[in-house]
């Protein structure tokens, strides 16, 4: 099978407008290479929100044949964690996009940004503060009342020696902070002499001990990016009111670059979460199998449902970039699968709900094959072997004792198209003692072999099967939306009240083509008539071999 293209640049949008406009003749980049980073925070597993972030950092460096760093976020030791971070790498690399050896710690500045703030001390322009965050927000002020510090006069000697000794751990967490010194009268509340620096004695993945202070994010993304020369620094829309500091920063100290910040939309989508706080809280209490459970929206979740690189980040293209927040319908995104799917993953057979089918007047002991299409998109994918003999496996609802109105599959009397192979027409059934339909009978015609049908006699239904005495025993995972409605965490909900108990059915004793004994993760498969179908990259095994529904084939985004 061909590779499949993850490296498609992608659309234009008003963020290379800018930039467009800043590496013109005059513009502030000029003659510079446009330069991005990615900067998760290491304390979960990256989700499709993420993915959007991703493919704009690293797919408008590829646009300008540009550089984006990544870069892990570990300013807040608080559940960062090594296992994180690994994961945050695998997940890129699978969207198609490389850092090469642009690979970088906030950490790593931790001493930088102290000797900033310790610059930012003697220039006038921050302090030591020791009001407690209660009596922070309590002086805040509003929009009539300045905010107000008892502390903001602080002369600068005593400022430095208390910022020196706050470093050195001889004060408690908490007793004090370091603040900017910029406006207690802004109508924007993030330039309120904002905190800065705070002391958390807390164990840090990377540092160890080291430090008993660390900076907040406001102050200290500003100052990455400078040092790693980030032209672009593209974030989020919850940023655009912190963007005023992001620049005081960078104007007030003595930084390598002047980053632009640029601020989009964020992606939402109906039915699911995607807060980490959230998505933890469904992992931690077990709600889900993990992280990379498939009714997740993380890239390992999603992977392990069968979603491919290249469907995501047409789906991220697809539903552009703006400054207008929106929600997006799952259903677009499994429609992004289904056309991926439809045009690469190979066709097979698997009958999840059994019920044997004997043709009565086939020979005993006798067995045929039959070469049919792996994937009529795709004839270069070739032909393969199945198998048909007196007894096959068909779906239990492919057969109705008595059928409604317009039923078109097998009853008495009936006559359907077995996939690629006969013409049947079914004599009727056997029951056990509970009235269930345990073999249902049918006799076949062998001038119809291989879709000839000599006589010019229509029929209208076709129903696949498997082969009784050739086939691969399976477990099938059929999942479905993690919650039941479209806005599980809007308002004062508790999402967890709106958990989907049928999010996962698991169906036992699924019986598929023998040739499927030798699939692997990843690899995907049309089930006909029943969806697209991968192989579970955890638990499958050639003994026991598990398929996990990626989606169905009714697509109903286009329907809608």
């Amino acid at each position: 099978m061909a590779e499949t293209n993850t490296n498609e640049v992608m659309t234009g949008n008003f963020i290379h407008d800018f930039i467009d406009e800043d590496i013109a003749e005059g513009g502030r980049y000029e003659g510079k290479r446009v330069h991005t980073r990615f900067p998760p925070e290491p304390n979960g597993y990256l989700h499709i929100g993420h993915a959007k972030a991703v493919c704009i950092n690293f797919g408008t460096a590829e646009k300008y044949n540009g550089i984006c760093n990544l870069r892990m976020d570990d300013t807040n030791p608080t559940k960062e964690d090594v296992e994180y971070v690994d994961a945050i790498k695998e997940d890129i690399a699978w969207l198609g996009f490389h850092w090469d050896d642009r690979f970088y710690y906030a950490s790593e500045y931790f001493e930088h940004m102290y000797e900033y703030a310790v610059e930012l001390i003697k220039k006038g322009l921050a302090y030591v503060c020791e009001l407690t965050p209660e009596q922070v927000r309590e002086y805040r002020g509003d929009t009539q009342t300045p905010a107000k510090s008892p502390f903001r006069d602080r002369p600068i000697e005593e400022s430095l020696d208390l910022f020196e000794r706050m470093k050195n751990g001889e004060f408690a967490d908490g007793s004090m902070t370091l603040r900017a010194k910029i406006d207690l009268a802004s109508g924007n509340f993030n330039m309120r002499d904002p905190v800065i620096y705070r002391i958390n004695r807390l164990h840090h993945h990377r540092t160890g001990d080291s430090w008993c202070i660390y900076p907040m994010y406001d102050f200290a993304h500003p100052i990455e990016d400078a040092i790693e020369g980030i032209t672009h620094s593209l974030c989020s829309l919850e940023f655009e009111a912190h963007r005023p500091l992001y620049d005081w920063v960078i104007d007030n100290i003595s930084a390598p670059a002047k980053p632009r910040q640029i601020e989009f939309a964020r992606l939402g989508i109906n039915n699911t979460v995607m807060s980490k706080r959230k998505l933890r809280e469904l992992v931690e209490n077990h709600h889900v199998e993990g992280w990379d459970d498939p009714r997740m929206p993380t890239l390992c979740g999603l992977r392990r449902r069968g979603y491919t690189p290249k469907s995501i980040r047409s789906f991220i293209d697809q539903i552009g970039v703006s400054k207008v927040n929106s929600i997006v319908e799952y259903s677009f995104l499994e429609h992004c699968l289904r056309d991926d799917l439809n045009e690469t993953a190979e066709r097979t057979m698997c009958v999840i709900h059994p019920v044997k089918l004997v043709i009565t007047n086939y020979p005993e002991g006798k067995t045929e094959e039959f070469e049919v299409e792996n994937n009529p998109n795709r004839p270069e994918d070739g032909t393969r072997t199945v198998t048909f003999s007196r007894e096959c496996w068909i779906e239990a609802e492919d057969f109705m004792e008595v059928p409604f109105k317009k039923y078109q599959r097998l009853y008495p009397g009936n006559e359907v198209r077995l996939k690629s192979t006969y013409i049947v027409k079914c004599t009727g059934c056997k029951k056990d003692d509970e009235g269930n339909v345990v073999e249902v009978y049918a006799e076949y015609d062998p001038e119809t072999r291989g879709g000839n049908t000599p006589d010019g006699r229509k029929v209208r239904g076709t129903i696949h099967w498997v082969d009784a005495n050739n086939y691969a025993d399976a477990e099938v995972r059929l999942y479905d939306n993690l919650f039941t409605v479209p806005d599980p965490d809007v308002g004062d909900r508790n999402f967890l009240d709106y958990l989907n108990p049928e999010s996962l059915v698991v169906l036992k004793n699924c019986k598929a083509e023998k040739n499927l004994e030798n699939a692997t993760a990843p690899k995907s498969f049309q089930f006909m008539r029943l969806g697209y179908f991968c192989v579970d990259s955890k638990d499958s095994s050639p003994e026991h071999l598990v398929f996990n529904r990626s989606v169905s084939l009714k697509d109903g985004f286009k329907k809608k």
